[in-house]
């Protein structure tokens, strides 16, 4: 089964400096029906205006996950950790017991857009930990890379949770398969152009939780980018 959550059902919210739309629950913004899936909490879509950004709060016991599309994403952090995110990286922070951190946009001219991703940990309070990566585009090109999974497969970033995440992009006759174990959920997000998933088109933003489903197919691409989530099969978020 494979339920499609278009872009135009997300939540909005506009602060001036910065435009969200919200798939899950978020802020202000609450939908009973929409309140994550599986271990997956967030995704929030946001662009944020140049020279401006999140100041320094904190959080606890999240998997916190960027990916820039747009424009470069500068972080700080109460652990030591200064960086700058540009599309085609990977930015994970485990804030386990608890970080203090910021994020601004690193341009006075420019807007940044980005995908902020929360993902549940499997225990509460453990070691905080930073990590960030820059994927190769041709591993992403026309297949599923691996980008964050719990054991650190395929070089990818280690997650505390039974949860692996992949990035493709799809142009054209280029096509993929990804097999689910019996039984596992999925998540997709379409991040830009189009694509088609099991043979429904999909458009930049939309979503579909997937259950039941023992193969996923992406082809008919149009500039595509997406993220998979492979998730445990729990219906609610499960807390640690």
């Amino acid at each position: 089964m494979i339920s499609v959550r278009a872009a135009a059902q997300r939540g909005q919210a506009d602060h001036g400096w910065l435009r969200s739309a919200h798939t899950f629950s978020f802020g202000s913004y609450f939908d009973p029906e929409q309140t994550g899936f599986s271990d997956l909490l967030v995704i929030n879509d946001d662009r944020v205006d140049p020279g401006m950004g999140f100041g320094s709060h904190s959080h606890r016991d999240m998997e916190i996950f960027s990916y820039v599309l747009e424009g470069e994403l500068a972080h700080k952090d109460s652990i030591g950790n200064g960086s700058s995110i540009k599309p085609g990286d990977v930015q994970l922070m485990s804030v386990g017991a608890g970080i203090v951190h910021s994020e601004f946009n690193a341009s006075q001219s420019d807007m940044v857009h980005f995908l902020q991703i929360w993902i549940v940990p499997s225990q509460a309070n453990l070691l905080p930990r930073y990590q960030q990566f820059s994927i190769d585009s041709l591993k992403k090109r026309g297949q599923l890379a691996l980008i964050l999974s719990p054991d650190g497969d395929e070089q990818s970033l280690v997650i505390n949770q039974d949860v692996r995440v992949y990035v493709g992009e799809f142009d054209g006759n280029e096509a993929a398969n990804l097999e689910l174990p019996t039984g596992r959920y999925a998540y997709v997000q379409i991040v830009r152009g189009s694509v088609s998933l099991n043979g429904e088109l999909l458009q930049g933003g939309d979503g579909a939780k997937i259950m039941d489903e023992a193969n996923l197919k992406f082809n008919n691409g149009r500039g595509a980018e997406v993220l998979v989530f492979d998730l445990r099969p729990i219906i609610g978020v499960s807390r640690p």
